[in-house]
């Protein structure tokens, strides 16, 4: 199937029509107040319209090299459609049973679409769920994340299956439901198993400050004994043994690899942290389920901080960092900080969208 927009300029379009948003978004933010019909209406419509698109966006988009892992997943589905079987080896069965499925029913740019609901509507369910009327600055912050874009063409498997944690969490009143999508998730990439469990310690312990501490030593640890923390996981048998792979094997070209302790993305993964720190500690601002997703962030990321040398590290990286967008506005949609408080959740959404577009624009220019 061909597409209107060419594959080498797909991500181009995306990333200048979320520049588009994002200014558009803050004028709003300096000319109304949060709460007015005309930024309600607005948000409301903007939100739907962005919800609606970037699904058909990212689900119709071209079969092509240029989107990664994308020609993987094509082929391995159109053997599926020939009639190949499930290698019973084969890890995260449940990804490879629901592809195998739908091979038997649908084309292939209908799975890719499928694909992309499992993986942009929960980011709006959770928006939906926490912030009522004031989804769209949450929902818009997951979408010019960092790692966004990656995980919705490349990493396909691991962006859904992260997603399906949120849409999980979206569910934290209704503990049965929260259960089934937390399994939906490990069965689709079995990496999510490490969110999962920080998030259940949370339920037994939950103070930010502790988790806070912690996430501190994990840098002079890391410093200190990198290579011990990535023998250690592995010889644990953490996940499976694709994961392990990760952790000791040989990068590939163009791929973000093993290059000594990552001093760029650490100060990217303390964005949230820094949130978090100032809202709890700072500005006493108290939320358990704020703090239980703080947490959460703090434990994931403190991992990915002690075997951050390991090739494919962008791998535990992810399972913190799609976390980063909720961990950021949470308060800001909660509770009045400022006298401004619109214009700044504005500044607060350009700001971190400044990151993705200049590494972008940038580093990877």
């Amino acid at each position: 199937m061909d597409s209107i927009i060419s594959a080498e300029i797909y991500y181009d379009v995306f990333i200048n029509s979320c520049l588009f948003l994002v200014l558009f978004t803050i004028l709003h933010t300096l000319v109304l107040q949060l709460d007015e019909p005309k930024n309600i209406h607005f948000i409301q419509f903007a939100g739907y319209a962005l919800l609606i698109i970037l699904i058909l966006y990212i689900g119709l988009r071209p079969i092509s090299y240029l989107f990664g892992d994308t020609i993987n997943y094509y082929r391995g589905y159109v053997a599926y459609q020939y009639g190949a079987e499930i290698n019973p080896e084969v890890g995260d069965y449940g990804w490879h049973l629901f592809m195998r499925g739908a091979a038997q029913l649908m084309p292939v740019q209908a799975f890719f679409t499928i694909c992309a609901f499992i993986y942009v509507f929960p980011l709006y369910k959770i928006s939906k769920e926490f912030f009522k009327a004031y989804w769209y600055y949450a929902f818009l912050m997951f979408v010019v994340s960092f790692s966004f874009w990656t995980y919705s063409v490349n990493g396909v498997r691991n962006g859904a299956a992260a997603s399906l944690f949120l849409w999980g969490v979206s569910y934290h009143r209704k503990k049965m439901v929260m259960v089934f999508f937390f399994f939906l998730a490990i069965q689709f990439h079995k990496t999510l198993l490490l969110p999962i469990l920080a998030y259940s310690a949370t339920y037994f312990y939950n103070n930010p400050k502790t988790y806070f501490k912690a996430w501190l030593a994990c840098i002079p640890l890391s410093l200190a004994m990198g290579g011990v923390w990535i023998a250690l996981f592995t010889s644990l048998g953490f996940g499976d043994d694709r994961l392990a792979g990760y952790l000791t094997g040989e990068a590939e070209a163009g791929t973000f690899a093993s290059t000594g302790f990552r001093w760029d993305f650490l100060f990217y993964s303390a964005f949230p942290v820094f949130a978090g720190w100032y809202f709890i500690i700072k500005r006493n601002y108290k939320d358990q389920m704020y703090f239980q997703l703080f947490n959460t962030y703090l434990i994931c990321n403190g991992f990915w901080i002690l075997v951050i040398r390991a090739n494919y590290s962008n791998r535990f990286a992810y399972l913190s960092w799609f976390m980063m967008a909720i961990v950021i506005i949470y308060p800001m949609l909660k509770q009045q900080f400022f006298n401004k408080q619109h214009l700044m959740i504005g500044k607060i959404v350009l700001a971190y969208f400044a990151f993705t577009f200049l590494m972008y624009n940038i580093y990877y220019a």
